[in-house]
């Protein structure tokens, strides 16, 4: 069973002048395959920072702590090796990959994941399927990657990505941003067939509780200004949606 374990992570973002500006300031996590984690927090809170931190975004510099994937070092990989250990983030803001369509993005993907190339007439049917489970038109697999989609469809081919790459661990910032109902309850689907796989630990970062009464966290964290200050299972974000975050919020703010 693969475990992702954060410890006293601390992160700082590179300022234009150079300086770096701290962001997360001591996060403590631990998740495994088959759980879902809900991190639910303010704009601003370091949410995002999290997240592409783990993933290894260049622009933010961790300044102490620890990410270990079953006992790996995650903050000395590449981002590609990253990837390839079984990190998987779906961004809030898919971006668009000019020339690159998304069935050879996909296979070349799993290809350097599983370390050989998936037979083809096995890997079509694989990628037709994944598209139809997300209700995706079959002719976006000769797209280029998220170039012209509307924000549903690029975020119905992150899910695409999740179901056929199969990674340890995935991170989803966001996915229910810009999702009409519709969407939301397909994506959401996408999410728990992963889900009830048992093969992949999830985190999501959400501002509210809609895609939280699709996919049912095992687990709810709280975050405020750059670290956790409160866990719990789902009744807390039921409390947060009624609540609010003004009691963790410090006073004056």
């Amino acid at each position: 069973m693969s475990v992702l374990e954060i410890k006293d992570l601390q992160v700082a973002v590179k300022l234009a002048e150079g300086e770096l500006k701290p962001i997360l300031s001591g996060v403590n996590l631990t998740i495994r395959a088959g759980e879902t984690h809900a991190i639910m927090g303010p704009n601003g809170s370091g949410k995002s920072t999290l997240a592409y931190s783990i993933a290894g975004h260049p622009k933010y510099q961790i300044t102490g702590g620890t990410v270990t994937l079953d006992g790996h070092d995650v903050l000395e990989m590449t981002v590609d090796e990253r990837a390839r250990a079984g990190l998987f983030l779906a961004m809030q803001y898919p971006v668009e990959v000019p020339g690159v369509s998304v069935a050879n993005f996909l296979r070349t993907a799993k290809t350097a994941i599983d370390g050989e190339a998936p037979k083809l007439r096995t890997w079509a049917k694989e990628l037709k399927d994944a598209m139809a489970a997300v209700q995706m038109d079959p002719a976006f697999a000769q797209r280029n990657v998220n170039e012209g989609f509307s924000g549903g469809e690029k975020k119905r081919h992150e899910i695409v990505q999740l179901e056929l790459l199969k990674p340890k661990m995935a991170i989803l910032d966001e996915t229910d941003s810009g999702l009409d109902i519709d969407a939301l309850r397909v994506v959401s689907e996408g999410i728990n067939r992963v889900k009830e796989r048992g093969e992949t630990g999830l985190l999501l970062i959400t501002h509210y509780t809609r895609i939280l009464r699709y996919v049912k966290p095992d687990f709810v964290h709280v975050f405020v200004g750059g670290r956790i200050v409160e866990q719990g299972g789902p009744e807390l974000a039921e409390h947060l949606e009624a609540k609010g975050y003004e009691r963790f919020l410090p006073t004056g703010v």
